[in-house]
This record gives C-alpha cells, structure tokens and sequence, in this order.
C-alpha cells in the first residue's frame, strides 16, 4: 500500500501541537508539565485524560487508550492513518506528497532548498531596487508613511518595478529555473505560455519564518488605481499564512525577554509598534488568528495583548482570536483605541509613549467580551438577558481554569441579573455539549501484565530515549519473551536496528494496545524510581528465573519418573546451577 514518506510525517508531527489540535475536541487544563481533560473516548465525571505537548502524547487512565497526534485523530475521526495525515496536513497548512511506492522514495527536499534560496536572492534585489534611483518614489511613499530608513531596512523593504518581467529575467540569469519562480509565485505563467513577474510597481514585504528565511511577499500597491491593494504570494511548499506569524523573526527575542508579545493585524501596524519601541510584537496579516499561528506563538510567551482596529470586523476579529488563544491557556488582554483609529495610525499621530500607556491599561479578554456582549443586548427585557447568558456559555467553554470559569459565571450573572447557580448550570452544561460517546471497545490490558520494571522503562524511553538505548543494547530477544511489553520492546530493537528510533517514530508504530502502554508509563509526571540500567537487569533476571523454573520442573518431572538418564539429569542439574548462578550476580531490585 502506497505510504507517505518518513520525513513528510516527522514535519507534519514538528507542525502540529497536539495541545491545541486535541483542544478543538476537549477542553484542557494545564497541571503541572500536562494538559489534562475529560476523555473524549469515555464518559466520565473526573478528568482522567492527560496530554504531554513536549513528547507529543496523550494517554487516559480511565479508558487506557493513548498515542500520538495522528492517533488521537484516527480515534476521533474514525478514520484510518493515511486519511488522519491528510486531516492533520490539512489543518496546519501542509502540501500533501506524493504517495511512496515500496522503496521508491520521493522527496521535496531539493525543491525546497531552491525555493528558500530563490527568495532570499529576490528579496536582496527588490531592497536593491527600493535603493536605486528609481525607488526614489517609493522611499518617498515609506517616509509619508511614518517609517524610518533604518525601519525600512530591519523589515528588508524592497521595490517591484513595473517592468514586466524584470525580477524574472533577472533570477533566470542568476541560474534559477522559471518553474521554480512559478512553483514560488515569484512569476505567473500566463495562459499564451509567457512567464511574467507576479508583483510589479508594488512596495515588497518580506515574509519570514521565525528563523529569518524568506518565504513569501506582501506586495502594496502604490498606485491610486492599482488593484489589489494588497497583492500577497499564494500558498507554497515553503509557505502557509495559515502557520506564519509576519515579524516573528524580529520579535521572538524581545517576546521571550517581556513575557508577553503585542499582536496586531498588518504589515504596517507591526512596522509603526516595532518602530515605536515596542520590539515584542507579531502581526497575523490579513487573516484570523489560527491554532497554528497560536501554537507558534506559544513557543515564546504566555500571554498575548491584542490590538486590533476597533472597528465591527476589528472586534469581531479580536473575540475570535481571544477566544482561540484563551482555550490555549494564554493570558489574553485587549488593548482598546479610540473609533477610527488603529496601531498605525494611532502612533504616527500620538506616539509611541501613548501607544505603551494603552498597552499598559489593556483589559482582560473576559471582561471585554462581556462588555461588548452586553453593549448589544436589552437587559431590561428577559430575552435580552437571557441572550447575554447564552453568548458567553461558549466563552465559558474556552476557559480552562475552573475558578477562573467560576469568576466570570459571577460577573456574567451579575451583568444579566440572572441567579449565579442557573449561569453556572449553563456554563458546565456548555463544556459537556456534543462530547461523542465511549469507544467501541475498551482496550485496557489486564492488570499485572506489565511489570514495574517494563513501565519504568518505557518512560525512559519516551523522555530520556539515549539513557533508555543504551542499556537496551545488550539485552537478548529470549529477555523479552513472555513480557506484557514484548511488542514494545520489539520495535524499539527494529527501530534502532533501523537507525530511524525516535519516541515519536516508536508512538507511530506501535498498535493500540501497546501504544497504551507506552503512553500510561510516560504520563507519569516524576521519573521513575528504577532507572534504566536497573530496569534492563530485572528483565534478564525474570527471564534466568523463568528458564530455571522450566529447567527445575524437568529435573522434578525425570526423577518422578523412575530411573532417569544419567546425562540428561546431569546436565540439567548443571543448567539450573548455571542459572542460578546469573540470577545472583544480577540487581535483587523487586518491583
């Protein structure tokens, strides 16, 4: 059966946090290093459902079923591997690969590399062009802008000249194929055949990943009658707007440093917050906040002001980002400015000092939502407040911490007059809604089939692998026979047989009953008290006692029956010493 390959797999995974896509279907909490929840796969009142997003794994001690990202998918979509990549491919914003045949391995890596370096070589000529004589309108265009040259340069403006095809013919000469300019959309192919430039006489926007390649191109129209005005590259290979956060690259030190980043909507409102001072700040360009942008995010800060424009489509922008970013666990504040006014604009006319006291008076999301909410409905009628009620039951729904859902139910039913038990009621009805019933079948091993030692090591192999690998080297395929974890421990030798182990590679492979295993051991929050050397011994050990018990039941079985062979008992005489022998000079570690 045709496969995807390895490598689009560990990318889709690297793309994908399993927090957030898991926090579409369940409402999370964070407890200490894991996220925990009400199974999705089992009824149950008490949260017995764990997610780690550093190993990528998730596990439920009530039902016992657990895996990676694409399993949780698989389980919950009812669907099998190959679609849940596609599921998960499509979520992020991921070209799907050709299908693998057998060994015949096709991969993107080369035309990736082309597209990474294409960029970069257009983007140093469009600054180029912004530079020469004839950006001299352009510059001009910047300047009334409110932008700084040194602005200009960190954000590596640059200038399309209306020449039809003058980036074109230049890349070409520079050795690049034109279909790498057309697969990049850097060049469009018109329908007679003939390549042109897609951006002409537009002022160039660099787009980056947080590692500073150039991946794509805003490109502004400077002309009173050019359309669009705003003229982005499409989707790539190497592009998704859907996962890239416009100035991350800049700001990711400057984040990490305040403990919180500004996020506001376009090129030109992260220029003028940027230039302003305020260096800890991402802009989503044109398009609603996404998990996936909201998970990158997360790499670098906890907490997120929003500062969109405070016009209707502005507010309805920031309570869907804040809602997203609230069911993630961010500490979410709106910083509110005046009717008509956005970052841009309110900065090039006030400042950047007035800007930071906006941002210093910013307003927890709730209270905003609830504000705004309120400013719509008739509260003197009992439809108006009971409409209150049912417009904040999903905001509730987002929020992770209890007291927190708690505090907002009081100030909900204080706004709606509406008796705090009934609001309540609605907001924990709210949580449970369309959760799907229990799993077809319960696939929890019996009890005792994995032994301490067994569950021990298959945490170390999940969080600390090299230590786990290591003392995995000598161990024998007779040390596994009989073990509840045999399978486990089977493709563990495969896969470094393979040299492709990972803890991930390991989740992918293992069925569901030991991907149970591996991850009801790995969700264990502290690390087990036998380590890994410890664990491998213990296994030899029960292995030589149970030869030992085989070899004692023969000899017992020769000498209950009469007479015996001379050479046969002897021999196994000396077996069982033999055995006993290696038992002694093992760890006596009970588990």
């Amino acid at each position: 059966m045709p496969l995807f390959p390895q490598s689009f797999i560990d990318e889709l995974k690297s793309h994908a946090d399993i927090v957030v896509v898991i926090q579409d279907y369940v409402t999370l909490k964070k407890t200490g290093a894991t996220y925990k929840g009400l199974c999705p796969f089992h009824r149950e009142k008490t949260p017995s459902f764990h997610v780690n997003r550093d190993r990528g794994f998730f596990h439920c001690f009530g039902c016992n079923v657990g895996g990676d990202v694409l399993k949780f998918l698989e389980l919950h979509e009812q669907v099998g591997f190959q679609d849940a990549v596609k599921l998960l491919a499509r979520r992020v914003g991921l070209e799907l690969p050709e299908l693998e045949e057998g060994d015949d391995r096709r991969t993107d890596a080369a035309e990736r590399e082309s597209l990474l370096k294409v960029h970069d070589v257009a983007a140093a000529w469009f600054a180029e062009q912004l530079a020469s004589p004839a950006g001299a309108r352009l510059r001009q265009y910047v300047a009334e802008r409110g932008l700084t040259p040194a602005t200009a340069a960190s954000l590596r403006l640059g200038f399309a000249p209306p020449a039809r095809s003058a980036l074109t013919a230049y890349l070409s000469a520079q050795g690049f194929a034109t279909g790498i300019l057309v697969r990049g959309g850097l060049a469009v192919q018109r329908e007679d055949g003939s390549i042109v430039d897609r951006f002409r006489n537009r002022l160039m926007i660099p787009i980056s990943r947080d590692t500073g390649s150039v991946i794509a191109f805003g490109g502004r129209a400077v002309a009173a009658d050019q359309q669009p005005k705003y003229l982005n590259s499409p989707e790539t290979p190497i592009y998704s707007k859907s996962r890239t956060l416009y100035g991350l690259e800049l700001s990711k030190a400057a984040i990490r440093q305040s403990g919180f980043a500004v996020l506001v909507e376009g090129y030109f409102d992260f220029a003028q917050v940027y230039q302003g001072g305020i260096q800890a700040v991402v802009a989503t360009c044109g398009t609603a906040l996404t998990a996936t942008q909201a998970a990158l995010l997360r790499r670098f800060t906890s907490k997120v002001v929003l500062s969109y424009d405070p016009d209707n489509a502005g507010q309805g922008a920031t309570a869907r980002s804040g809602e997203l970013l609230l069911a993630d666990g961010f500490d979410v504040n709106v910083a509110v400015l005046p009717p008509g006014e956005d970052p841009d604009t309110f900065i090039q006319r006030r400042g950047g000092e007035e800007y930071r006291k906006r941002l210093r008076d910013s307003r927890p999301l709730l209270e905003y939502l609830l504000d705004r909410a309120a400013a719509r409905a008739d509260l003197r009628t009992m439809e108006g407040r009971a409409r209150l009620v049912a417009e904040m039951v999903p905001v509730a729904a987002r929020i992770t911490d209890t007291v927190r859902r708690q505090l907002f139910a009081e100030a909900v039913s204080g706004r709606a007059r509406v008796p705090h038990e009934m609001v309540w009621l609605e907001m924990q009805q709210g949580l449970v809604a369309g959760r799907p019933g229990p799993p077809q079948r319960d696939k929890r091993l019996p009890a005792g089939a994995v032994t301490k030692a067994e569950r021990a090591l298959c945490w170390w192999l999940v969080h600390r692998p090299a230590d786990a690998l290591r003392a995995l080297d000598g161990i024998e395929a007779g040390d596994t026979e009989e073990l509840g974890s045999k399978g486990v421990l089977d493709v563990v030798r495969k896969l470094v047989d393979d040299k492709g182990f990972s803890p991930a590679a390991l989740l992918e492979r293992l069925d569901d009953d030991d991907s149970a295993i591996v991850t009801e051991a790995a969700a264990e929050p502290e690390p087990p008290s036998l380590d890994p050397v410890s664990c491998v011994r213990i296994l030899r050990k029960r292995r030589f006692e149970r030869e030992r018990a085989a070899t004692q039941a023969e000899i017992d079985r020769l000498l209950k029956g009469g007479p015996a062979d001379d050479g046969a008992l002897n021999a196994l005489l000396e077996r069982n010493l033999d055995l006993r022998r290696r038992i002694e000079t093992l760890v006596t570690t009970e588990d």
